[in-house]
């Protein structure tokens, strides 16, 4: 009897092996096969050995989480769709609306820690079952507050962090057990893939639902049910494979997870993984407010140029801006998450600090295209359009390849923790405070201003100006990741092996 078989519920795999085979062929370290100093990628068979999983199953698997990934940004952002709608039917200002999203990532963000901490030690698709579970009863309750209730709308958006938490912490993770090298590369593209599609879907389910039953309410009933066909492929696909097994030799020891203060001590000095998350922070700060404000902010310029009329108490906003972001939210994260990952995949082969060389230029590129969709949007609604797409292409060039790099510069045992940390970092100093902040900005500015639809314009306009200069010091993080991440992922590499104790690849500085 294995193991596993003695384990707790919640801890055990689903029917798979412990481990590799001593031997086995196909696999890194099997006999008549000596280790090298860099370890050896598996092929499909040795991958279904290690795993218990074919190949077939295997893809199967990261289907169902692209799936669950793409509903959870769809339900994040389809509020963000009725945006308008929710400010004239609770009579709330701009700083009010941003608290919706706020709520929503804090929650999310002090959850991630524990789910991080259970992730690393618990089975984990029991633990991602739970919470989408829970998320679409809160979702789906969500859509029948009363107009005097605004405050339980925001306690709603809360405890939807906790089926957000419960599966962001993870889901990499699994696709790190299943796939090495570039095979992990691909999958982790299409598994992001989802985000700024999925993003672009809740913008427009969330029109286009409201137009179709001519009311807002309906918009936030979509995604639950949606939520309930998630749990049952959960349950019915995906299997959980062995932590680590197919980065290690077949001789090396299991790794056993450590105290998670030992685990935070050890993310803490690893410069890689800091950096690279300061740098998504800047990602998220961006991203957090135009998700927000983009929709709001194009219907006003269009008010501005009397191509729309306002948005009056009682009336129905105009959900087109809505449904044109919402598109170019899912073009442009396709076409930059795929142009992001085939740039690094070819320059890996010449430099090894790709991934954050990659990054960083798409960071710092999508600074000036944003800050010029913002100025042209009093003399332009198509120009400030091609800037948006020029921009939001650059920035989805980073998702993918964010996660790949915290996948392979932490051990396995460490990887939830190290994603809690991540997304509690990227939302504490990002999109957590980015929109509240910027409808902050844009009430103080209209304070001093004499009421007019060109003032809540402008308003708006400035304070999503400072979305470039978040963008630029990002973009500064990833350059600095560039130094530190072949030493970073030499360790890595050894500790996984359980040759820790040789010695690592010194970080240089830049050639």
């Amino acid at each position: 009897m294995s193991g596993s078989d003695t384990a707790p519920f919640l801890s055990q795999a689903d029917d798979t092996d412990d481990g590799p085979v001593p031997g086995t062929p196909g696999l890194p370290g099997s006999m008549g096969n000596p280790k090298s100093e860099d370890p050896e990628v598996p092929d499909r068979e040795g991958l279904q050995r290690i795993t218990g999983l074919s190949s077939g199953r295997s893809a199967l698997i990261v289907a169902v989480l692209c799936y669950i990934n793409l509903l959870n940004y769809m339900d994040r952002f389809t509020v963000a769709g009725v945006l308008p709608d929710i400010e004239q039917f609770f009579g709330i200002g701009d700083s009010s609306s941003g608290l919706i999203q706020t709520v929503f990532i804090s929650s999310y963000m002090v959850l991630a820690p524990v789910f991080g901490y259970l992730g690393d030690r618990y089975n984990r698709k029991y633990l991602m079952c739970g919470g989408i579970a829970f998320w679409s009863l809160v979702t789906l309750g969500s859509s029948f507050i009363p107009r005097e209730r605004f405050w339980l709308l925001l306690l709603t958006r809360g405890l939807v962090g906790v089926g957000e938490a419960s599966y962001s912490t993870i889901a990499p993770t699994l696709i790190a057990d299943l796939f090495v090298a570039d095979q992990r590369s691909r999958m982790l593209s299409v598994f992001y893939f989802a985000i700024p599609v999925g993003s672009g879907l809740g913008y427009i389910a969330g029109s286009k639902v409201k137009d179709v039953a001519g009311d807002w309410h309906w918009a936030l009933r979509v995604t639950p049910g949606l939520g309930v066909v998630a749990v049952v492929l959960l349950f019915l696909v995906v299997r959980e494979p062995p932590r680590g097994a197919v980065e290690r030799h077949s001789d090396s020891p299991p790794l056993n997870p450590t105290s998670w203060w030992e685990d935070l001590r050890a993310l803490a000095r690893n410069p890689s993984f800091i950096l690279s998350s300061l740098g998504f922070t800047a990602v998220a700060f961006v991203t957090g407010s135009l998700a927000l404000w983009a929709p709001a902010f194009l219907l006003r310029s269009r008010v501005v140029l009397g191509e729309t009329p306002p948005c009056l108490p009682g009336d129905s906003c105009s959900s087109s801006d809505s449904l044109i972001f919402g598109l170019i939210t899912c073009l442009t994260g396709v076409l930059g998450v795929g142009l992001g990952v085939e740039i690094s995949r070819r320059l890996r082969r010449s430099n090894p600090r790709a991934d954050p060389l990659v990054c960083a230029p798409g960071l710092l590129g999508s600074s000036p295209f944003l800050f010029l969709s913002l100025a042209c949007a009093r003399g332009s609604i198509v120009a400030t359009y091609i800037f948006i797409f020029i921009g939001e292409t650059l920035l989805s060039m980073n998702w993918a390849i964010v996660a790949d790099i915290l996948l392979y510069v932490v051990i396995p045992t460490r990887r939830s923790t190290a994603e809690a940390f991540q997304i509690v970092l990227s939302h504490l100093l990002g999109d957590a405070g980015s929109p509240y902040l910027i409808g902050l900005i844009s009430d103080r500015l209209r304070q001093g201003w004499p009421p007019s639809f060109l003032s809540e314009f402008r308003a708006l306009q400035f304070s999503l100006m400072l979305c470039a200069f978040m963008g630029a010091l990002g973009g500064a993080a990833f350059l600095g990741a560039a130094i530190f991440i072949e030493g970073d992922r030499r360790r890595a590499q050894l500790h996984v092996q359980g040759r820790s104790g040789l010695p690592a690849v010194r970080p240089q500085l830049l050639a």
